[in-house]
């Protein structure tokens, strides 16, 4: 089963022979390992590089635990090295595995797996590839650690686009599979519901509530567990610590400090599950410090949590629209505008609105709406409301489940069905 991951392919390529060190980082079994192993290996093999110029470690194969230990995965990649100049691709994957819980735990304490892959990269005649599934252990290292020497690359599950590359047909019948299984690419190679629901089940207990519980060392798994729950069924909704503590209590019967949920939601982030969206005054021009949003990686992860019992689609469609604009490189912020509004006696009153995204790359900055349905003239007046209120010159977007093509209102605002929203770029560029 080959499915293409052009874009983050391409990436990569664009990234070879300069002079850093490529660190690729996600969720676990998001494809990573595939692009790295499979995609890109094949792209190396075609450029006419010979197998043993390209040296491959899996660390999550049990057959190399030995090479776990930094001294035993130096003495191992080093003596494979040719001393002719002659260029050498050192793929390592899983690399969080060759750092101890105690470099974890302690900030202090120097990570020897850096120290190898420094090393390496002064040989001159070593391209490194280094794939891991923490962002804490690796992409923030990056500046500090490999002191200006690390590239980082986020791969996300499979979006729409690549999915619906894969399985083809009705594009509706498509986006429903997605919204109901997700991007995971081994979801595809299943065949019935049962088989999907089962393997991102599995996925959960078996990889990622193992991986955090064993590297973090978690005394709470019980808490841990409550908090993805809520996480989950609360998708697109404010919250932070605090108020979660709150509900664990008054719901849960749970009595844990806010602290402890604030670590629990820093490690679900650090390990890609979950991500998390500021909001951003608008006019102001200011975060907010609290509360947030917090986004699944994959919607598919997110239902068989909840054992289908929370199928809103509205909210998953949020979640979807999110998760497209972060694997397109941009930052997602939740926008805030203050809106002043006239009573029935002719009061004013400030009120704030929310934008349902700002997204930002490079110099480009694009106001979101996620919107299901706006068959309603209510409904699509509160939508429009937020965005009709930001006067700056910057383009505004409505994103809903119609199937018109494309078109700009009186008031230059684009209305995009989610399909070509998923599927054409170039129409936020």
């Amino acid at each position: 089963m080959i499915i293409r991951r052009d874009r983050y392919l391409n990436l990569l390529i664009g990234k070879m022979h300069n002079g850093q060190i490529k660190v690729i980082t996600g969720v676990r079994r998001c494809g990573k390992s595939f692009l790295v192993f499979n995609l890109f290996r094949t792209y190396l093999r075609s450029q006419n590089i010979p197998d043993d110029h390209i040296i491959e470690v899996a660390l999550d194969d049990d057959a190399n635990d030995a090479l776990r230990d930094v001294g035993e995965l130096s003495k191992y990649i080093r003596e494979r090295i040719v001393g002719d100049g002659s260029m050498h691709y050192v793929l390592l994957d899983e690399v969080q595995l060759a750092i101890t819980r105690e470099e974890m735990r302690n900030p202090d304490k120097q990570v020897r797996l850096y120290g190898l892959l420094n090393g390496l990269l002064r040989l001159g005649n070593v391209d490194i590839y280094v794939t891991g599934s923490n962002s804490k252990m690796l992409s923030k290292d990056v500046a500090t650690e490999f002191r200006g020497r690390g590239d980082a690359l986020q791969i996300h599950p499979l979006r729409f686009s690549e999915y619906y590359g894969f399985v083809g047909g009705d594009r509706s019948l498509a986006f429903g599979s997605y919204m109901l299984f997700g991007g995971m690419p081994l979801v595809l190679s299943k065949n019935t519901p049962d088989e999907k629901f089962a393997y991102l089940d599995s996925l959960f207990k078996e990889v990622y509530f193992h991986d955090i519980l064993e590297r973090y060392s978690i005394e709470l798994p019980s808490v841990l567990s409550e908090l993805v729950d809520d996480l989950c069924s609360s998708i697109g909704s404010l919250t932070n610590a605090s108020k979660i503590a709150k509900t664990l209590k008054s719901v849960k019967g749970i009595d844990v400090d806010n602290e402890t949920i604030s670590a629990y939601l820093g490690h679900l982030t650090e390990s890609f599950l979950f991500s998390c969206s500021k909001r951003y005054d608008v006019k102001g021009k200011r975060y907010f410090e609290y509360p947030s949003k917090y986004y699944c990686e994959d919607v598919g992860l997110r239902n068989v949590r909840l054992g289908l019992r929370q199928q809103e689609e509205t909210h998953i469609m949020e979640n979807i629209v999110y998760n497209e604009l972060v694997a397109r490189g941009f930052s997602v912020d939740v926008g805030v505008v203050d809106i002043v509004e006239r009573d029935g006696e002719g009061r004013r009153h400030q009120k704030n609105c929310e934008i349902g995204f700002i997204a930002r790359k490079g110099g480009q900055q694009v106001y979101i709406q996620s919107a299901y349905s706006m068959v309603d003239p209510e409904k699509e007046k509160m939508e429009l409301r937020p965005l009709l209120s930001v006067r700056d010159f910057h383009k505004k977007v409505v994103v809903d489940r119609s199937v018109m093509p494309p078109w700009t209102d009186e008031s230059g605002i684009l209305h995009v069905g989610i399909y070509d929203f998923l599927l054409d770029e170039s129409l936020i560029a």
